[in-house]
């Protein structure tokens, strides 16, 4: 991928997601480097506040929102002559295919998938922030990464240390990808003290700074299962040879261990403007005036095994990539419906792992091993999980 420097102009950078945590980001490595970068296009959904905020200090051409009554107060919110404002589906499409060497994809949920190929399609190189693009049709998105010639660059901390480790290295030397997980808020917590979580305390992150979403994954570990899923398809192994390691400090982002033993490692501070850097600079690297890691006053770093038993939603990433290639799809599906009602108050937590479990068991003995042939096939497979928790979650007679 070239970079602004190799072809002696300012590299374009489009957003989806850009008032998330990813996309917030995103724009800070931006705004350190403005001979590098220009923002031309950018996406959001209600925050309108910040969007607008964003639009005046980048100036993008741009900007799309959620709904049409969103874009009418963002543009009273923006200077006459301003960026073009759109807004829905069809303006996400829009910035995916926007003018621009680069697009961010950094929405959070099955919402990405059709803008994120419709960037691949438009021969955009991808930085991918967004999981479940790849969960849900891992096959698919890779097939038109490589029928059109772009490059698909992950900003997943874990998956950019694997990229970062694997540079230069041969495929067929690869003996196992490890994936590291912080264990998330309850790691040291019993099964009764979880089952008893509020909302307020899987939200409690301890190292990174994530939205409520995927920060209520990483308290499930199902961020964790969704990311060995995501591996899987970035880096063609099958799912036996990817495996989750505990290690709390957040310092190991991840590990590569080769058919001669040696084992590379991608170390530093759990801050995301690294990995959203090297996907923007690729192949360079940024001067980030970042704090530095200092392992002498670290002392040590420790790893554990995850407990399974305590946190079951892991072992559903495993058991979906084992039934068909469309159960991912239902998996992530079941996953998002299961999150949102825990963050409403709903249902409890451990009801987020019972509901996936019943809805990838109900999926199985229903549909069999169902193929993802194309884009109809994962929204088919998406839709019926959708329906299939909230009825599974209608019935399950709980408050939160």
């Amino acid at each position: 991928m070239p970079s602004a420097s190799a072809h002696g102009g300012l590299r374009r950078i489009a957003i989806l997601g850009s008032t998330g945590s990813i996309g917030e980001q995103t724009l800070d490595v931006v705004r350190r480097f403005p001979e590098r970068y220009r923002v031309t296009a950018l996406a959001a959904g209600r925050n309108l506040a910040k969007l607008a905020e964003q639009a005046r200090r980048f100036h993008p051409e741009l900007v799309v929102v959620a709904e049409a009554d969103g874009a009418r107060e963002l543009a009273a919110r923006l200077p006459p002559g301003g960026p073009r404002i759109a807004w829905g589906a069809e303006g996400l499409l829009e910035v995916s295919t926007h003018p621009a060497d680069l697009l961010v994809s950094a929405l959070v949920g099955a919402v990405g998938l059709e803008p994120t190929l419709a960037a691949i399609r438009a021969g955009r190189d991808v930085a991918l922030a967004n999981k479940e693009v790849l969960v849900m049709a891992g096959a698919l998105v890779l097939r038109e990464v490589r029928e059109h010639g772009v490059s698909l660059l992950p900003v997943d901390s874990e998956h950019s240390a694997i990229f970062q480790a694997l540079a230069g290295q041969r495929g067929e030397d690869v003996a196992r990808l490890v994936l590291t997980a912080s264990g998330g808020p309850f790691r040291t917590w019993s099964e009764q003290e979880i089952a008893a979580a509020s909302v307020e305390q899987a939200l409690r992150h301890p190292n990174w700074d994530m939205g409520p979403k995927i920060t209520i994954d990483s308290a499930t570990l199902m961020n964790k299962g969704l990311e060995v899923i995501e591996a899987r398809w970035l880096f063609d192994v099958p799912p036996e040879r990817v495996e989750v390691l505990v290690h709390p400090q957040s310092i190991v982002h991840s590990l590569v261990e080769f058919v001669d033993g040696s084992v590379l490692a991608q170390l530093g501070l759990p801050d995301m403007r690294v990995p959203i850097a090297v996907a923007l600079a690729h192949p360079e690297r940024l001067p980030l005036d970042l704090d530095r890691l200092d392992l002498a006053a670290i002392g040590e770093l420790r790893f554990e095994v995850p407990d399974r038993k305590r946190f079951p939603c892991l072992d559903l990433a495993y058991a979906a990539l084992a039934a068909s290639e469309a159960a991912p799809a239902v998996l992530n599906a079941a996953n998002e419906v299961s999150v949102a009602a825990f963050l409403a108050r709903r249902i409890r937590f451990p009801t987020i792992a019972a509901a996936n479990a019943a809805v990838l068991e109900a999926h199985a003995a229903q549909r069999g091993r169902a193929t993802l042939r194309d884009l109809a096939d994962a929204r088919e497979a998406d839709g019926w999980a959708r329906a299939r928790t909230t009825e599974w979650l209608a019935t399950a007679g709980e408050g939160a």
